[in-house]
């Protein structure tokens, strides 16, 4: 008899294939190569099998969609488990430099009411340094019209020629609390200070010499002479001289103190 050879795969129409023994080895390999392929994988690189059955993927589309979305669905939720713990993690960081901040800003305050505890304990010197600051205030204030009149007359007496000899003065100057008066003539300049005297000359004095050599005065504004008398007595000249004086001959002695 002859036995005909079935194409693997295909079974004619009417015919079953054959059970057990009675299956063709066509048959039989076809059903190894099915078992192989189901052991590798549907993912698996497929060998190139001549003579093999072959298959078609009947699942639906829907299937296939629904796996693509779960395997989305999953690496999106990793992505949130990621964010979810970079976020823990930020706010341990944030908690914990917060508590170092806190710590040393307790720190900080405790050394400040050390230091204050400990200022409180020379609170008699402080106070002795702010009397002291008020007085120096005051001597710069009070002293800040102040006119050295033992050096001024000593420069005056100075510019006098030789043998005159002041006999009396009267100094009128500013004082802190109240503006020196000025003169109401255009030709007289702003001063601080008068200085009036009087002085004895046993010669007839040269009046503009006299005017001359008081300009060399600190704070020299003008001058004049008033009045010259002889007294026949002694044949000595009377002189009556008055000197006006602007700020520069502020001696300046608490200011400079303060510097």
């Amino acid at each position: 008899m002859t036995e005909i050879l079935e194409k693997p795969g295909r079974v004619p129409k009417g015919r079953r294939p054959r059970q057990g023994s009675e299956r063709t080895p066509a048959a039989r390999v076809a059903e190894e190569h099915d078992k192989r392929m189901k052991q590798q994988g549907r993912g698996a690189a497929r060998p190139l099998v001549v003579g093999g059955v072959p298959r078609v993927d009947l699942l639906p589309t829907e299937v296939l969609v629904d796996r693509r979305q779960r395997t989305v669905t999953r690496r999106a939720w990793l992505g949130v488990i990621v964010i979810g713990a970079v976020t823990v993690l930020g706010v341990t960081a944030a908690t914990l430099t917060s508590m170092t901040s806190e710590q040393q800003l307790r720190v900080a305050q405790a050394q400040s009411t050390a230091l204050l505890q400990q200022q409180g304990q020379f609170s008699e010197v402080r106070d002795v340094e702010s009397r002291s600051d008020l007085v120096e205030a005051a001597q710069r204030v009070g002293g800040s019209t102040e006119i050295d009149w033992s050096d001024y007359l000593q420069a005056v007496q100075a510019s006098l020629p030789a043998g005159v000899i002041i006999s009396g003065i009267d100094v009128d100057s500013a004082s802190p609390l109240t503006s020196f008066p000025q003169s109401t003539g255009a030709l007289e300049g702003a001063r601080s200070a008068t200085l009036a005297f009087e002085a004895d000359s046993p010669t007839l004095p040269s009046v503009p010499e006299w005017l001359e050599s008081a300009r060399e005065l600190p704070g020299f504004v003008d001058a004049n002479v008033t009045a010259v008398t002889l007294d026949e007595t002694s044949g000595h000249y009377t002189v009556n001289m008055t000197v006006h004086i602007d700020a520069r001959a502020f001696d300046g002695r608490y200011a400079e103190d303060a510097r």
